[in-house]
């Protein structure tokens, strides 16, 4: 099996489309044309991450976070980043990384926390916008449905849980025929008059090309006649953070214990518990602080996150618990669900976890 089978796996779980403008997800080193060995997960990918693939025969890692996030002037290994990438050339071993367009998918990586938590009605805490087209174009009656199959086989017509979604209407389309046409109704020079069913189908914005490209194969017409509009909603599916709900209300304590339960905490830095018993969460993992006027917003009684400065536990106002319980903490069962989507896509090639430690934060008790 190539590399290239596997990313491809990947990013139609996971488009590299939904990863944040800064963010820096794909195959970061290696060709994708290689044959692959074998496949190590881990949420980091460090020089014993490497070394670990090497002796277990996996030249692909899929990561969490991007080993290269930022980008490289030098590379003489002066530092930790620099060092696991001599290490991955220098063994022929391919580094990809699945991070924020993971995270924006309401079936990744908060969808794991949660379901940890036991917290139900799942949905996106801040929906994204502009991930959404609309294509509408123009077509004898006779070729709508092979048209329209053509459009939802690359992509379009899925909106939540339903597929194959489109509307349709009639008209009548005109158009002049020039000299040098091939026409596939009338003939050169003619004036032409047709019924037609305008289509219009949403797809995913990433999938522009290849809708068109689809439209294009099976229209009957020389010059099939088309629209592109660029909509705004937003999309239920795709964005950051969750917001959720216990089965039942529990007294505050309990269920902070239950979250150090569930992640194996040692400990978990909040602000005040001003309320008895908590029902609305809301949780983000890795460094979430920037929902947490979106989480007070949405009625959270608590919000679960990392990376929380002290400033920031302010902006809880007395309104809100926020409940920081560490980055690696909070998506470390990210490694469980990228095993998860290969092992069930290739269940007879090598998917290991990674057996090394990559949490850099230690406690003294």
């Amino acid at each position: 099996m190539k590399i290239v089978e596997i990313i491809e796996l990947l990013e139609n779980i996971s488009p590299t489309a939904y990863q944040e403008s800064y963010d820096n997800a794909g195959l970061l080193l290696g060709d994708a044309g290689w044959d692959c060995t074998g496949i190590l997960c881990s949420l980091d990918t460090t020089e014993a991450v490497i070394e670990e693939a090497r002796l277990k025969n996996c030249n692909l890692i899929v990561a969490h976070h991007p080993v290269i996030f930022n980008g490289l002037k030098k590379i003489n290994g002066k530092n930790y980043v620099e060092k696991a990438v001599i290490k991955a050339i220098k063994h022929d071993i391919a580094v990809y990384a699945t991070h924020t367009n993971l995270d924006n998918m309401i079936d990744g990586v908060n969808k794991v926390m949660a379901d940890k938590l036991g917290l139900q009605q799942q949905k996106i805490l801040q929906p994204k916008a502009g991930t959404w087209m609309k294509l509408n174009c123009f077509v004898p009656r006779e070729h709508e449905e092979a048209m329209k199959q053509a459009i939802f086989d690359a992509g379009a017509g899925e909106i939540g849980a339903y597929s194959a979604c489109s509307f349709s209407a009639e008209g009548t389309g005109q158009f002049k025929i020039p000299d040098t046409a091939n026409p596939f109704i009338g003939k050169p020079g003619d004036l032409q008059h047709i019924p037609e069913i305008k289509v219009e189908i949403v797809f995913p914005a990433y999938l522009q090309r290849k809708i068109v490209t689809a439209l294009k194969a099976v229209h009957p017409y020389e010059e099939p006649a088309y629209d592109l509009i660029a909509l705004s909603n937003e999309n239920e599916s795709i964005g950051s953070g969750i917001i959720a709900e216990l089965p039942e209300p529990l007294p505050t304590e309990e269920f902070l214990r239950h979250i150090k339960a569930a992640f194996g905490l040692q400990a978990i830095k909040h602000t005040a518990i001003h309320t008895d018993s908590v029902k609305k969460v809301a949780l983000c993992g890795g460094s979430g602080s920037f929902l947490i006027k979106k989480a007070i917003a949405a009625g959270a009684d608590l919000y679960i996150t990392s990376d929380v400065k002290y400033h920031e536990f302010f902006d809880a106002e007395g309104r809100m618990i926020i409940a920081d319980i560490g980055h690696w903490e909070s998506e470390q069962f990210t490694v469980d669900l990228l095993i998860e989507i290969l092992q069930a896509n290739f269940p007879t090639f090598a998917v290991l976890k990674s057996g090394v430690r990559t949490n850099p934060v230690y406690f003294f008790l």
